[in-house]
């Protein structure tokens, strides 16, 4: 848990990156995440150096070599524990000539975030600022894996608060529902196409602690968390440094986050690895059929990217693999042929599960898009037989650009420690979301359609074209309204008009 204090110390810097001449949120979270790569470094190879002192051996594994680099500099000095005690000027240039050139050339901790170092850059632009930023990390205990997650998680709050390049993360209490639909389990293969800042590997991590902890207890399964379970495409290597770096400090050892055009390029060895694949992938327009991977145009000739992604995530997941993504409300009733052949596919050929229909506001202040969850299994041989709705309508906070709470902190998100009451169930659905979704192939069947959530069966779901629309299904109860009868609102209307012309003759004589 994050203090005010801590939070504060991150304002300031933040502030200060600001004030120094680097506006841009992302360029300053990467700079930040080269310092905390750095102490991780410095922190292992301690570890090492303790190990070699106890056992009385020379290091097995040496981060920072022997000696001194081409410039001629001890490569001790790099070292963060060593250049943190510089003094500004010194530091700046030990980090910025000495350091960089150094990560870029190392093989690093044999991590998949060293791999992404090879491009690093340093630019930070005066001594004082790297001087006053290396203080305030290393006043952080980073020994404590929840505080270095939420301190990064909270630095990344602000790139979404900035809210540039298009790059916006998926509210995190929509993300933990995701997974807590899906559930994870110790032997799944998980990923995130787009991963971005890898949110959501980093809560199905974190859902795997809290729900499994013996995983971390057996070697086998140990092995398979830190280094099989999690896999990210993305092609933005800021993003893929910052996705990596947030899993390394959430505790996977070594994620497999790696550079990929996921809607561009074959997927030649990805096809039918993962078991779960939890996604809100970006949704620009559209493709040329010349920059797009064939083996997706095989399965739904488009040019559309939000069908395109299905695709890439039907081809994705190993058959009893399962989905829940996030789609833009077109997907569910567009009228394209391709439209249609996709839905049909999800229905028909494999087990559509449920469509979570999710405020319009949910992604503001930057997209007032309407979206739904969509949950589906890959069988390749159907399996639909009812599909649970349900047509969220509160997720605790309000629906503007402010996105401010609604609730106090224990109501919201899944409210574990109290039970909603009616009104504050108005401002938060998603505990009822979990409720009913565990309830779905039981009481949920006989809800009514004039209610929150229900079932339709398949054989409707075709009838009507395979639209996957909540709006198509749902029925409205309108109340009746009595009305006077219009001689009685007519006789009422001129009794009205009666006393404003006598209130007018009064006011005229009072004028005299």
């Amino acid at each position: 848990m994050l203090t005010g204090e801590i939070r504060s110390q991150i304002d300031a810097i933040w502030n200060a990156f600001w004030s120094g001449g680097i506006s841009n949120p992302l360029e300053v979270m990467e700079q930040i995440t080269y310092l905390l790569f750095l102490r991780r470094l410095d922190d292992l190879h301690t570890l090492e150096e303790n190990k070699s002192t106890r056992l009385n051996k020379p290091m097995e594994r040496r981060i920072f070599p022997e000696g001194r680099d081409a410039k001629g500099r001890d490569y001790n000095d790099l070292r963060w524990s060593r250049f943190k005690h510089f003094a500004p000027a010194e530091m700046f240039t030990v980090v910025g000539e000495h350091v960089f050139p150094f990560l870029r050339t190392m093989g690093g901790d044999g991590s998949t975030y060293a791999h992404h170092m090879k491009d690093a850059r340093f630019t930070i632009p005066t001594p004082a600022l790297l001087a006053k930023v290396v203080d305030m990390l290393d006043h952080i205990p980073m020994e404590d894996r929840d505080t270095k997650g939420d301190l990064y998680e909270y630095m990344l709050s602000k790139i979404a608060a900035a809210g540039q390049n298009g790059q916006f993360r998926t509210p995190r209490h929509i993300i933990r529902l995701m997974v807590e639909l899906t559930a994870p389990t110790a032997k799944d293969v998980i990923c995130d196409p787009a991963s971005g800042t890898c949110g959501f590997l980093v809560a199905a991590g974190e859902y795997l602690r809290e729900k499994h902890p013996e995983i971390l207890r057996d070697a086998e399964a140990r092995e398979h968390f830190h280094h099989g379970m999690f896999h990210g495409y993305d092609f933005d290597n800021t993003m893929l440094r910052i996705g990596s770096m947030n899993l390394a400090l959430h505790g996977v050892d070594n994620p497999d986050i790696r550079y990929k055009d996921s809607l561009a390029q074959d997927h030649a060895g990805d096809e039918e690895k993962y078991s779960l694949i939890l996604a809100n992938p970006p949704f620009a327009g559209s493709l040329d059929y010349e920059n797009t991977a064939k083996d997706l145009l095989d399965i739904v000739k488009t040019k559309k990217t939000e069908l395109l992604f299905l695709a890439l995530f039907l081809r994705l997941l190993k058959p009893g693999g399962r989905a829940a993504v996030i789609v833009p409300d077109g997907v569910l009733f567009g009228s394209s042929k391709a439209h249609k052949e996709l839905r049909r596919l999800l229905v028909e050929e494999q087990k559509l599960d449920a469509v979570v229909s999710l405020p319009s506001g949910v992604f503001k202040p930057y997209a007032g898009v309407s979206t739904a969850i969509l949950l589906f299994t890959k069988t390749n041989s159907g399996g639909t037989g009812h599909v649970w709705f349900y047509d969220m309508q509160a997720d605790g906070w309000s629906l503007d650009d402010k996105r401010q709470p609604l609730l106090p902190e224990d109501k919201l998100g899944f409210a574990t420690l109290h039970i909603l009451s009616a009104e504050e169930h108005a401002k938060n659905n998603l505990p009822d979301v979990l409720v009913r979704w565990g309830l779905r192939d039981t009481s949920e069947r006989q809800r009514a359609r004039t209610e929150q959530s229900f079932c339709v069966p398949k054989a409707d779901i075709a009838a009507n074209g395979y639209d996957l629309s909540i709006n198509r299904y749902k029925e409205v109860v309108h109340e009746a309204v009595e009305h006077l009868p219009p001689k009685e609102i007519l006789a009422k209307l001129a009794r009205l008009e009666d006393e404003i012309q006598a209130g007018m003759k009064a006011l005229e004589g009072m004028l005299g």
